[in-house]
């Protein structure tokens, strides 16, 4: 005879387990970088170091009702209903005779009456530009069977009066270059002209290099994108280089098209900081209620300089036609669109981090793979079990009986055999435990079934628990080792929130003004803090996240203008009140 507890036991348990089924159907949040299939490398002298996937460019618009996502070398695109649930098409868009890797590298794709169009990056091979009105579909036919102009890191801009432009460039020598295109023959109505050239010298953030040190090539600018905003516009670029996490967006505001331009002077989309970093050459669309998102390239660059994900992040025009991207806890849990928003107005859930570099255990580590990290807060870094047999295991301690309201697994590639996109069953499964005294475990997510690729999975609660161990037990691996990245917790630990810091200063050197030193007072129960930083005292829109530290060299600056700079503490239980709003001149 089942006792009346074991019942209630078990009753609970299916509860929780619909909940979870029910919270991945009806999820509210998202988490970057986002959880799609991404495909490997296709090209094997890129691969070197290990398989690993990589995709970059990234370009969403709205169609029909739906978003369609097309990035580097995906053979395919994917299209979601609602910024979440993400769904591959496969496709090649090159011909037979066009003997390359780069399938869609860096895509131009654009709306054109009831159309949507796709082109690729080239200058010899005279690619199709591709139509349809039934992407999701995959019914395709060519707009031009060769768009014999080319050009590399394409984008086209169909302005109010239906005219049609073309930007395109990527180089750390020639600027980005702008051109009006015919939109029924698609031949250009006259030559490229010039549109912009970086100028490092007079902005910081654009120097070449992770210390953006600028001492072994110039930058390199590319990614354009043009959005039409309140009669102006603001076309769009990524600097200085992909593989370093200060890999962001500029943007330039012209009273036309093909300008003249004046540049704003820090970055739009940056992201320097946290788990995943890199916020560059991407593009910006509105959701189905108008809201602006940006949707940009982040950065790991550690098997290939070409290693990269893909973010995205509120986005929109202040009421001084400014354009920003928010960027604050911008690899945090995060609201997905659901009506007409305020996007300076952050959305951000509120749910913490739980296990930045707490206590983990695991079943078995592959050399210097180890264990820590998987919490240390860097995507560039992971840990390996020795093999991918069902059953090894890891396990984090959040240090206290906590909250917790969703988990993100990061994957990373060790020892995968992949080129390009695979074909045949490709999934992850896995179970995810739970456990208040790290001896009596419960299931919060079961995914030993899943049948879907997840390399970074996210998955919202639909109830939260209490929890102070989180084990996560691997059932099946698609290839390679079973090995982590991050397993990342979130909630509330139901303790403090951090003090508000103090002895906050930033020391700008007269030497050059591109440079500050940003330093304050650590504060005791604080894991990392956010530096907002903007050109006006009410405009903070850039975010740099920074771990266990008390200083940051912010090299980022406009020499000729003064900053403006605030800071606020973040630990597992909250975020502290902000510092008084600094000037640096």
């Amino acid at each position: 005879m089942v006792s009346r507890i074991n019942i209630w036991g078990i009753a609970c348990a299916f509860l929780l387990f619909a909940g979870v089924a029910t919270a991945q159907n009806s999820q509210r949040t998202y988490c970057n970088p986002i959880n799609i299939d991404y495909g490997y490398t296709p090209i094997p002298n890129f691969s070197t170091a290990g398989r690993h996937r990589a995709t970059a460019d990234p370009v969403i618009v709205t169609y029909k009702g739906d978003y369609y996502l097309f990035s580097t070398n995906q053979w395919g695109y994917w299209w979601s209903s609602d910024m979440s649930n993400w769904h591959f098409v496969a496709r090649h868009f090159l011909r037979p005779e066009h003997k390359v890797y780069d399938d869609l590298c860096a895509p131009a794709v654009w709306v054109q009456g009831d159309t949507l169009l796709v082109f690729g990056s080239t200058y010899s091979d005279n690619f199709p530009i591709w139509m349809s009105t039934n992407p999701k579909g995959n019914e395709w036919k060519e707009a031009i069977h060769k768009f014999e102009p080319g050009g590399w890191d394409p984008a086209f801009f169909r302005d109010d009066d239906g005219k049609l432009y073309m930007y395109n460039g990527s180089s750390n020598v020639y600027p980005v270059y702008g051109a009006e295109v015919d939109p029924t023959t698609f031949h250009l109505k006259g030559y490229r002209k010039e549109m912009y050239l970086l100028q490092p010298y007079k902005y910081g953030w654009q120097r070449f290099g992770e210390n953006l040190d600028n001492i072994f090539l110039d930058p390199f600018m590319e990614g354009a994108w043009m959005t039409k905003h309140n009669k102006k516009y603001y076309l769009q670029y990524g600097a200085p280089g992909t593989e370093f996490s200060g890999y962001s967006d500029g943007v330039i505001v012209g009273e036309g098209p093909l300008g003249p331009f004046k540049p704003q002077p820090m970055p739009f989309s940056y992201k320097p900081g946290g788990f995943a970093r890199g916020a560059g050459h991407g593009a910006t669309y509105q959701d189905k209620w108008n809201n602006y998102w940006h949707v940009s390239t982040m950065v790991i660059a550690i098997k290939n300089n070409f290693e990269r994900r893909i973010g995205i992040w509120p986005a929109g025009f202040d009421k001084d036609d400014v354009m920003y991207c928010n960027t604050a806890f911008g690899d945090y849990p995060t609201y997905l669109p659901t009506g007409e928003t305020d996007h300076l107005k952050s959305r951000f859930t509120g749910w913490m981090l739980l296990n930045y570099n707490k206590p983990v255990t695991v079943s078995s580590t592959l050399g210097n793979y180890s264990a820590n990290n998987a919490v240390d807060e860097d995507i560039k870094t992971y840990w390996s079990a020795a093999s991918a047999n069902a059953g090894e295991w890891i396990a984090t301690d959040l240090g206290n009986i906590s909250t917790i309201n969703a988990v993100q697994i990061n994957y990373a590639d060790q020892d995968a055999n992949v080129l390009g996109k695979p074909s045949g069953p490709f999934y992850h499964q896995y179970k995810l435990l739970y456990s208040t005294d790290n001896k009596s475990w419960k299931t919060v997510i079961d995914k030993s079934k899943n049948k879907t690729d997840v390399p970074h999975d996210y998955v919202e609660l639909n109830k939260p628990v209490k929890a102070r161990y989180i084990k996560l037990v691997n059932q099946h691996m698609p290839t390679g080792k079973f090995a982590i990245s991050g397993l990342r917790v979130f909630g509330n630990g139901g303790g403090t929130k951090p003090d508000t810091v103090k002895e906050f200063i930033v020391l700008r050197t007269e030497k050059d003004k591109r440079d500050a030193w940003i330093k304050w007072r650590p504060v005791d129960n604080a894991y990392a803090y956010n530096i907002y930083i903007g050109v006006a005292s009410d405009k903070l829109y850039n975010c740099i996240m920074v771990h266990n530290a008390s200083q940051y060299f912010f090299k980022a600056m406009d020499k000729d203008m003064p900053y403006y700079f605030r800071i606020e503490a973040v630990n597992e239980n909250g975020v502290s009140e902000p510092t008084a709003v600094i000037k640096s001149e």
